[in-house]
């Protein structure tokens, strides 16, 4: 009887010094990564180390809560908030970081509304690679501090991301920088790491499930996880390929727009007609880069595409906060009420359901 009380305590004591330990082993990793004076072997081994202990393998749970609530089941949320820096976009910036400092460059480029830019100047520090973000000039980011401790320096140029975009690969380019926005040579390099999402839902239900919902802006998250349940399914792992379903802000992206079109090419939309909110931000484009490549796999896997109000992500955010305990960002919620909304008119059969969601802005 005497112990029972000071089980709780040796229970923390364990996990603070696991902690340590984790936060020791990640220093150690990282001052072997970023040191020059080290062959690029030891670099390299160091840095995939980091990448194979800290990005990818990220939650996969049963949301029965929102099964209740929209009347579907089998639901599940694969929550890519549990990247270093809550989002997808390690997945790409981590990879195009060690395939930087594997091909010997010290700087790495993008362009960024804040997201993907954390994401590669994090990964940048621990690789000791110089890491040139451009923001658009009028936005203003919340992340920006971040970017800044983590050694990022910021450009202020471009009038829109898509400029943006534009102008940080012709610096890129003019100063032997390594290019990492979308669209470019490592379009590859991205939809391969992307594909990462696909290998682990298979990890989890040994084969695929019968749709996958996912946010849309670039259409680059979405093109590589159908590119990864191809490859599962080519490879014989999987008994199907998931229907792709695709979400975005109410009239604010050319994917959504271009499939309700009926186009098999992105249509760019006017500009000057885009109006962003704190809440849509991370998924309204005029142009989407990868567009042509998430329109195929919408159509090739007879998936669909639908709009979702600033409402009603807000309400799902706050809706799987309460519910499932999962802190996520509003704009991710879009792929959801995809699925929701198809559901509520065509009523879908019970199967396995996939929905990709992100966590910090």
């Amino acid at each position: 009887m005497s112990e029972t009380p000071d089980r709780p305590i040796k229970m923390i004591e364990s996990t603070q010094v696991q902690l340590s330990l984790v936060t020791e082993e990640l220093e150690r990793l990282k001052k072997s990564a970023s040191n020059t004076s080290l062959e690029l072997s030891e670099r390299l081994e160091a840095n995939e180390d980091i990448i194979a202990s800290e990005v990818g393998d990220t939650l996969f749970t049963r949301a029965r809560n929102i099964e209740r609530e929209i009347g579907l089941r089998q639901i599940y949320l694969k929550f890519e908030g549990g990247n270093p820096s809550g989002t997808q976009k390690d997945r790409i910036a981590f990879t195009q970081v060690e395939d930087a400092l594997r091909r010997g460059y010290n700087t790495i480029c993008i362009a960024s509304c804040g997201n993907y830019g954390v994401a590669i100047s994090f990964a940048a520090s621990l690789a000791g690679i110089n890491c040139h973000i451009y923001i658009p000039e009028n936005y203003h980011t919340s992340r920006e501090k971040e970017i800044i401790n983590f050694g990022g320096q910021i450009i202020r140029q471009g009038s829109d991301y898509e400029e943006s975009v534009v102008l940080s690969s012709k610096h890129a380019l003019e100063q032997d920088f390594y290019d990492a926005n979308p669209g470019g040579s490592n379009t590859v390099l991205q939809l391969k790491a992307y594909g990462e999402i696909a290998f682990e839902i298979y990890d989890e239900l040994r084969d695929a499930p019968a749709a996958i919902a996912v946010p849309v802006s670039n259409g680059t998250t979405l093109s590589g996880i159908y590119r990864g349940f191809q490859q599962l399914y080519r490879r014989g792992k999987t008994s199907r390929i998931p229907r792709i379903i695709a979400g975005s802000s109410s009239f604010k992206n050319p994917i959504i727009s271009s499939f309700k079109k009926g186009l098999t090419s992105c249509e760019d939309l006017i500009p000057s007609q885009i109006k962003e909110s704190i809440i849509n931000e991370p998924l309204i484009n005029w142009h989407s880069i990868d567009g042509d490549i998430a329109l195929e796999a919408i159509y090739a896997t007879n998936g669909w595409a639908k709009y979702g109000s600033d409402k009603k992500m807000i309400y799902f955010s706050n809706f799987i906060k309460k519910q499932e305990g999962l802190s996520v960002l509003p704009a991710s919620t879009a792929g959801l009420i995809a699925l929701t909304e198809y559901h509520n008119q065509n009523s879908l059969p019970g199967d396995r359901y996939v929905v990709v969601l992100t966590g910090r802005r």
